[in-house]
């Protein structure tokens, strides 16, 4: 065991082409994938938070049903999507980051939007009537409200960074774990485990374990920065 944990440091410390190349591949697909759903999310989140309407608790536990949806699921919707006879098939985007992106749009944007959701409803509760009382735009009360919640609103998106960057199903089934082009460090240490090169895994591993905590020490130090400043 130590002598696996002395291999993956060695790893590390050289700079192994192998793991950097997954580790790009997963971040370009896991960032890319945060950035839409972020920009899809928040706003149906608002939406849900502040109008009525016609079967908006139906949309409410629809959302809150795919926050758990197990990702196998969503990587053969998206494979369906995509296959040569699916309405999307013409893009051939199948096997590819594109591919792999799109799944995990499909996964994160869920979760952003139930978490968002209420989070902006909650506040929206305290606010309501101070927003209506401006006279604002409905478009405008939604940017105001989401800007207002942005420092707790990092907590949905953190959540949706480690929903896609530890997801292996989806991105298994639709990008075909290939190597050099689709292969993430999740689909890589499911690989490397089975075929026992404990020293790639773990590395692996560790490189996940670090991206996970650089992304909880930037939202704590964001939200500390905005206590400090807003009291």
């Amino acid at each position: 065991m130590l002598q696996t944990l002395q291999d993956a440091l060695s790893l590390l410390g050289h700079l192994d082409n192998g793991v950097t190349g997954i580790v790009l591949v997963s971040l370009q697909v896991s960032l890319t994938a945060l950035l839409f759903s972020t920009l899809i999310g928040l706003p149906l989140g608002a939406l849900l938070a502040t109008e009525d309407f016609k079967c908006k608790k139906a949309v409410i536990i629809t959302l809150n049903t795919l926050m758990g949806v197990p990702t196998v699921i969503v990587g053969v919707v998206a494979y369906l999507l995509l296959s040569r006879t699916g309405p999307l098939g013409s893009w051939g985007w199948l096997f590819t980051a594109k591919g792999m992106t799109l799944a995990q749009i499909l996964l994160t944007t869920p979760l952003i939007a139930a978490l968002s959701r209420q989070i902006l409803e909650d506040s929206w509760r305290i606010h309501r009537d101070g927003f209506l009382a401006l006279h604002l735009p409905h478009l405008s009360r939604l940017k105001w409200l989401i800007w207002d919640c942005r420092f707790s609103l990092s907590i949905a998106i953190l959540a949706g960074l480690a929903r896609a960057i530890s997801e292996v199903g989806a991105v298994m089934i639709v990008g075909g774990n290939i190597d050099h082009s689709t292969r993430t460090m999740t689909t890589a240490i499911a690989l490397e485990t089975s075929k026992g090169n404990l020293p790639l895994a773990l590395a692996l591993g560790i490189v996940l374990l670090f991206t996970v905590l650089l992304a909880n020490l930037f939202t704590f130090a964001v939200r500390q920065i905005a206590e400090h400043r807003y009291g």
